[in-house]
């Protein structure tokens, strides 16, 4: 049993401080996951920390076994896509054009400066990160930030892992040949 196991069986015992050992190990990558569709600071940290509160009253059925982020991050997602709705709902939109808004909020992400105050390399990453398709970042963004295993990110996203590597594949080489340019 590893430690998010341990952890959220003890939470399902009943003692609940073991909860703190996952908002600590998670509570960075939940915050970047809820930027991320936000792109705004105060409403990532109140996002990431209702998913944290939704997790803990959920936990009871939550599956041993299944993976802890991968569970978070489906949260996350839906919280912030609600949010986004709640911000928007005096709009009356169609189905098909309210995903299509949906599917804009979901592809803004912040600007490079404002997740990672580093150098030039991580500005020049985002700025290309910021040229993929929605669909190429969050997969990478799962790679290649969140560390996720070929399996999580097709438990996250619902897909199959021949099609998670098929997209990250395609992500790549996208984003290899954005980065190109950019240095052009």
């Amino acid at each position: 049993m590893n430690e998010d196991q341990q952890a959220i069986t003890d939470c399902q015992m009943g003692n609940i401080e073991s909860y703190r050992f996952l908002v600590e190990k998670y509570k960075v990558r939940a915050y970047q996951l809820a930027l991320m569709y936000t792109g705004n600071r105060d409403d990532a940290l109140d996002l990431s920390q209702e998913a944290f509160c939704r997790a803990f009253r959920s936990l009871k059925s939550f599956k041993t076994g299944k993976n802890f982020y991968t569970w978070l991050y489906e949260i996350i997602k839906n919280i912030c896509i609600n949010h986004y709705r709640r911000k928007n709902r005096n709009q009356s939109f169609s189905d098909e054009r309210e995903q299509d808004r949906i599917e804009d909020y979901v592809s803004k992400v912040p600007k490079p400066d404002e997740i990672f105050e580093e150098h030039e390399m991580r500005d020049l990453l985002w700025t290309a990160m910021n040229k993929l398709k929605s669909q190429e970042r969050e997969i990478i963004i799962l790679k290649e930030f969140n560390e996720l295993s070929y399996q999580e990110i097709a438990d996250a996203l619902k897909i199959p892992v021949g099609s998670v590597m098929s997209r990250l594949y395609y992500a790549r080489q996208r984003l290899a040949k954005l980065l190109g340019s950019e240095y052009e």
